[in-house]
């Protein structure tokens, strides 16, 4: 579940909320960079190029790159949220071979 907070052409601002041990599948983005803020539970972003694993837990955040595969698992076994500011710039998301 995703609510959008605020939404241009070229920012993101959403409340992700994610299942009990559920994550997003790799991916990354072409212009925009992810911040991630931990609002509850425990989250984990796993990056690729290099290989990296930062777990966040609440009012720990994170920045990924333009361009760097990753995603996020919510490791917690309740539903977790977090807050994904994404800009400057187009977004979009390319799904990258798990």
């Amino acid at each position: 579940m995703e609510e959008v907070l605020i939404q241009t052409d070229n920012v993101s601002v959403r409340i992700v909320e994610l299942e009990a041990g559920g994550a997003l599948p790799w991916h990354h983005h072409s212009e925009v960079t992810d911040y991630v803020f931990a609002l509850d539970g425990k989250i984990e972003i796993q990056l690729r190029s290099p290989e990296e694993t930062v777990t966040l837990t609440p009012g720990k955040k994170w920045e990924v790159t333009t361009g760097r595969i990753h995603r996020v698992v919510n490791m917690c076994k309740r539903k977790t949220k977090y807050l994904l500011i994404q800009g400057v710039g187009k977004y979009d998301f390319n799904r990258a071979d798990s």
